[in-house]
C-alpha cells in the first residue's frame, strides 16, 4: 500500500458531485493497461472514497449507487480512473517524468548500437539528445509505450540501429549454475562438452551486448566468448 505521503489524487465530478480517491502514481498506467495485475490494496493508500479527501468527507451510499450504480469500491476506483484526473504536485509531476525519462533512456541504450561502432550509445547521450529535442514523458503512459516516439524523435539527432548479436560462451562445469540462471532467456542452445565445461549460444539486443559479458563474467572467472557471425 502506498504512503499518504507519496499517493496522489485521482477526481471525478459527476452530477455535480466530485469523487476522489488516494492512489499510487507509479502503478496507475500499470493498472490502466492489466487492472487484474494490480491489487487494490497496492493502488490505494486508503480504501474509501472520498468526497473531499482533504477534509475527510465521504459521499453517502446513495450518492455512489447514483453516480456509479454501485458502492463496490473496485467499481468506483475503475470509474475514477478511467474517466476522472489524476491531481499531480509540481514535485511529483518533475519526480515521474525524471524516473520516465531515465527508463525509456536505459530502454532504448538497451536495445540500440551505433552503426558505425557496432556499439551502445552512452546514456547520456541519449538523454542529452531528447531533451534538446524537447522530448516530455507522459507520467501516466508506461516506458513500452513511449520508446518508439522517444526512437522516432532520436533518430535525426543520431545514428541508431536496433541489431541482435549471438555470443557463444564456454565456462567451467562449477560455474553453470549461476551462468546458465542468467542467460537462460536468450539462449538458443546449449551442450556438455567432453572436458566438463558448459557451453551455451545466445542472442541478445546489440546495445546489451557488452553488459552481458561483463555479467557473465562477473560469475564466471574462467569464460570465453566469442561473437557469431
Amino acid at each position: 500500500m502506498v504512503s499518504l505521503d507519496d499517493a496522489v489524487l485521482a477526481r471525478l465530478e459527476r452530477g455535480g458531485s466530485r469523487y476522489e480517491i488516494l492512489v499510487d502514481p507509479v502503478l496507475v498506467d500499470t493498472w490502466k493497461e492489466d487492472p487484474d495485475s494490480v491489487p487494490l490494496s497496492d493502488l490505494l493508500a486508503v480504501d474509501e472514497v472520498w468526497s473531499d479527501a482533504r477534509t475527510g468527507d465521504r459521499p453517502t451510499s446513495d450518492a455512489l449507487e447514483g453516480a456509479f450504480g454501485s458502492t463496490d469500491l473496485a467499481t468506483c476506483v475503475d470509474r475514477i480512473l478511467r474517466d476522472g484526473s489524476i491531481q499531480l504536485t509540481t514535485a511529483q509531476r518533475k519526480q515521474i517524468v525524471d524516473d520516465r525519462l531515465k527508463q525509456i533512456v536505459s530502454e532504448i541504450a538497451m536495445t540500440a548500437t551505433d552503426p558505425k561502432t557496432k556499439l551502445p550509445h552512452p546514456q547520456t547521450r541519449i538523454e542529452n539528445a531528447l531533451k534538446e529535442a524537447r522530448f516530455k514523458p507522459d507520467p501516466f503512459l508506461s516506458v513500452e509505450r513511449q520508446v518508439q516516439d522517444a526512437v522516432n524523435i532520436l533518430k535525426p539527432v543520431i545514428p541508431l540501429q536496433f541489431i541482435t548479436v549471438r555470443l557463444a560462451f564456454k565456462v567451467p562445469g562449477k560455474d553453470y549454475g549461476g551462468v546458465s540462471n542468467l542467460l537462460r532467456d536468450s539462449m538458443q542452445r546449449e551442450q556438455w562438452l567432453e572436458d566438463g565445461s558448459w557451453a551455451c549460444v545466445v542472442e541478445v539486443p546489440g546495445g546489451m551486448k557488452n553488459e552481458i559479458i561483463s555479467r557473465v563474467a562477473n560469475r564466471s572467472s574462467g569464460v570465453e566468448v566469442k561473437e557469431l557471425d
